[in-house]
C-alpha cells in the first residue's frame, strides 16, 4: 500500500512539473508575437490626419481634424502585435472615426478579462462604439457584444466568427471574410453564421487571405493571397464605411 501511495505521489509530482513547464513554454511563446510591418506603421505615423498614442492598455488612433463622435474598439488576432492593425484601420481614422486597438493579455484575446470600458475610457468624447476583431480577436469581440450589449452599437468581424450565440441580439453585424483565408475559412464562417442575427451582413473578398486583415507578413497555415494588400484594404474600407456610416 505504501509503495502504491509513493508511485501515485510521484506521478502527481511529475504531472504538476509537466504542467508548469507547459505554462512557462506557452508564456514564452506568446511573448513573441507576429510583428507589425515597419513600413506600414511608419505610413500611419506620417499621416498628418492621425494622432497615434501607444497606451499600456491599447493603441489609440484619433483624427487630428473633426471627429464624427464614433469609434471602434478592435481586438487583435492571436499572437499578432496590435500595431499590425494600424495600417488596416488607417482609412477609417482618416474618415473621422476613433480607433482603439487593444493590447490583449499575453497577446491572446481569449485570455483578456478587462472590460470594454477600459478601452472606451481612452476616448471619452466618443458617443457611439462598435467592437470588432480579427480571428481570435473577433471571438473576444463577440463576447464583449454579448456581455456588454448596452455599450456596443455594432460588431465587426475580420476573418472570424462567434463562439457565443448573438442570434437574438439587437445588433448590427458586419462579417468580412477572405476567399483565400486558410484559417478562418469561408466554410467555417458559414458554419457559425447561425450564431449571428439573421440580418447580419456577410462579405467575402475574393483573393484575400487571413494575414491580409493585418500587416504582419505571412502566417502559417494560411492560404495564398491572389490580390495585393492595398486592394484588400481598399475593399475592407469600402465595406466598413458603408456599414458604420
Amino acid at each position: 500500500m505504501k509503495h502504491t501511495r509513493r508511485v501515485v505521489g510521484w506521478s502527481l509530482v511529475g504531472l504538476a512539473a509537466l504542467l508548469v513547464i507547459a505554462v512557462i513554454g506557452f508564456v514564452i511563446w506568446a511573448s513573441f508575437p507576429m510583428r507589425a510591418e515597419a513600413d506600414r506603421t511608419a505610413e500611419v505615423d506620417a499621416d498628418p490626419a492621425i494622432s497615434v498614442t501607444n497606451d499600456p492598455e491599447a493603441i489609440l488612433l484619433e483624427p487630428t481634424g473633426a471627429s464624427n463622435g464614433r469609434g471602434l474598439v478592435f481586438v487583435p488576432g492571436a499572437r499578432v502585435e496590435a500595431a499590425a492593425y494600424e495600417w488596416t484601420l488607417q482609412p477609417l481614422v482618416d474618415a473621422g472615426y476613433t480607433v482603439v486597438i487593444t493590447h490583449p493579455a499575453l497577446n491572446f484575446a481569449i485570455l483578456e478579462i478587462r472590460g470594454l470600458g477600459t478601452y472606451t475610457a481612452l476616448a471619452p468624447e466618443v458617443d457611439d462604439w462598435a467592437v470588432g476583431g480579427h480571428s481570435l480577436g473577433g471571438v473576444r469581440a463577440c463576447q464583449y457584444a454579448a456581455d456588454e450589449a448596452d455599450a456596443v452599437d455594432a460588431l465587426v468581424l475580420f476573418g472570424s466568427y462567434c463562439s457565443v450565440d448573438l442570434s437574438g441580439a439587437d445588433l448590427d453585424v458586419l462579417s468580412i471574410g477572405g476567399g483565400e483565408d486558410g484559417l478562418s475559412t469561408p466554410e467555417k464562417i458559414e458554419d457559425a453564421a447561425a450564431l449571428l442575427p439573421a440580418d447580419a451582413t456577410f462579405v467575402e473578398i475574393a483573393g484575400m487571405n487571413h494575414a491580409q486583415f493585418g500587416a504582419y507578413g505571412a502566417q502559417s497555415g494560411d492560404g495564398e493571397a491572389t490580390i495585393p494588400a492595398e486592394e484588400a484594404r481598399e475593399s475592407m474600407t469600402a465595406e466598413l464605411l458603408a456599414f458604420l456610416g
